[in-house]
């Protein structure tokens, strides 16, 4: 089996793992890894051969542009307390807890690469989280607390691991030139990210094309990354910017083919650029055990105390953070989302899986100091990074479903339908409102205005049957009821349509390109 072959059956399980997770109630995620483990302990199978610092510029943009558009910049404002505890702070508090139990349990393990490896181990993965919380059914504000989370502690954990690693290769640390590249970065980061978002919202009012509009988008995560990293700040920081920009600024509400077109692709790259990072923590594995050799007793006890201090000290940090978050919710009338039980506390320490954060940092440790002696303890840090990587986001991924049901965490569905609710009535109003405003600068005729009313009130019902009354509601579902009959047979009549213009395309003389055309404005034609 050659490295191409190896990609098309990862990508292959990338698909698969979806409707296999569902169907046994585990995440797509923690299957693609399970995939990467048994392929790696195959002899058939090759080594993967990524250089190391490739693998983060090829999977992290895309996979954080994804989740972004997911989300908004209101919400990460409004939960910006319990994000920065979790995201900053538990990054800072666990690198620094990880580094001194290796610093002591590592034999000749020096303090600059003790950080690297707890700056590498202290981030939870933001896919891994959001996809295992996603399928979960959990209520709405733990999904946001766990997305940025893990949208923005990679931002800390790849600042501190860099300064750790060039501390380590040049044998020379300063605290304030530390926290001067920590700032400098960030600041470098927010600069670029804002910068192409805004060309990037430019770009894509004058192109007008949605293929050209998701063309554009797909280039934007990558370059936003790789501008960050050329002026010496925060790739990541970066696409979370220029991500949170163009979805603020980007939406055309009438442009209904871009958005539904945009959501499709970036649901397939999504679902591709997942699986195959996770396949990838699982296939490096091999790296591990080359490392263990006849060490293993020693080197499995070295990870199991780290591996101890990563999980634990998330619980302990998460106990009095939820707390004092919530007496600053009580004091104050925040409009933030925080853990309302021990329940959905637990749940959240159980969600700090690792994973291809982690993978590309650990491999990516430079192989020789700036004096040209081997960067000290590198077999052991990788062998000790994996293990952390392995057991939680195996582990606790596997776990994790168990464990909410268990505990009985549940989103609450009826505030998720009152919200619901409420934008139907809004559209509903909206809809009425717009009317009005052309009646008053045309003169329609009674029936249609009459026949336009009630369809303005049909847009929030279709939404939403619960805000019309009995009647309304009895009268809605008769209408629906013959709107799916009408439709039905429409589909029926246009996919006759369909197949006889795509007949066409196989007979003499027939241009491909018209038939196509045709086709496509029977395709657009079905969407309505």
């Amino acid at each position: 089996m050659d490295q191409l072959a190896l990609l098309f059956i990862v990508l292959l399980g990338a698909v698969i793992s979806v409707p296999v997770g569902d169907w046994l109630g585990l995440p797509a995620p923690v299957l693609m890894t399970l995939l990467g483990i048994v392929l790696a302990v195959l002899d058939f199978v090759p080594n993967v051969d990524i250089p190391p610092d490739l693998i983060l510029p090829a999977l992290l943009p895309p996979l954080l542009y994804a989740a972004v558009r997911r989300t908004s910049w209101r919400q990460f404002a409004a939960n910006k307390r319990p994000i920065f505890l979790l995201a900053v702070a538990l990054v800072f508090v666990t690198t620094l807890c990880v580094a001194a139990v290796a610093h002591a349990v590592v034999p000749g393990l020096p303090v600059a690469a003790a950080l690297a490896l707890g700056a590498l181990v202290a981030p939870p993965d933001p896919v891994a989280a959001t996809a295992v919380a996603g399928q979960l059914g959990l209520p709405r504000r733990l999904v946001s607390i766990l997305e940025g989370e893990g949208l923005f502690n990679d931002v800390t954990a790849i600042v501190l691991y860099h300064v750790a690693i060039a501390a380590a290769v040049s044998g020379e640390f300063s605290v304030w030139r530390a926290g001067l590249d920590l700032v400098l970065s960030a600041v470098v980061a927010l600069i670029v990210g804002v910068a192409l978002g805004w060309g990037a919202n430019k770009m894509l009012d004058r192109l007008g094309d949605p293929t050209l509009q998701i063309g554009l988008t797909l280039l934007v995560p990558y370059a936003s990354y790789v501008l960050a990293e050329e002026l010496h700040g925060s790739g990541v920081l970066a696409v979370l910017t220029t991500a949170l920009f163009l979805a603020e600024h980007a939406a055309d509400a009438d442009d209904v083919l871009s958005r539904l077109a945009g959501h499709t692709v970036w649901d397939v790259v999504d679902t591709l650029v997942t699986g195959v990072a996770f396949g990838l923590v699982g296939l490096e594995l091999h790296n591990a055990l080359r490392t263990a050799s006849s060490r293993w007793h020693e080197l499995l006890g070295w990870a199991g105390l780290v591996v101890a201090v990563v999980v634990f000290v998330r619980l302990l940090w998460l106990l009095p953070a939820t707390w004092l978050t919530k007496r600053l919710h009580a004091l104050r009338d925040y409009d933030e989302d925080i853990p309302t039980s021990w329940r959905e506390t637990v749940v959240m320490w159980w969600s700090g899986m690792r994973g291809v954060a982690s993978v590309a940092l650990a491999l990516a440790i430079p192989l020789k100091t700036e004096s040209g002696a081997p960067f000290p303890d590198r077999d052991e840090i990788i062998f000790i990074a994996f293990g952390v990587i392995m057991v939680t986001l195996v582990v606790q991924g596997l776990t994790l479903p168990w464990l909410v049901k268990k505990l009985g965490v549940r989103a609450d569905t009826e505030r998720e339908k009152e919200f619901e609710k409420q934008l139907a009535v809004r559209a509903a109003k909206a809809a009425r409102r717009r009317l009005r405003e052309i009646e008053s600068v045309e003169d329609l005729p009674e029936e249609l205005s009459e026949q336009m009313l009630r369809r303005a009130f049909d847009i929030g019902l279709r939404i939403n049957p619960q805000i019309g009354d009995e009647e309304r509601r009895e009268a809605q579902e008769n209408r629906v009821r013959r709107i799916r009959r009408v439709r039905r047979i429409q589909n029926e009549m246009l996919s006759a349509a369909r197949h006889e213009v795509l007949a066409a395309r196989s007979e003499p003389g027939a241009d491909p390109e018209i038939v196509d055309r045709v086709l496509r404005h029977l395709d657009v034609r079905s969407l309505r």
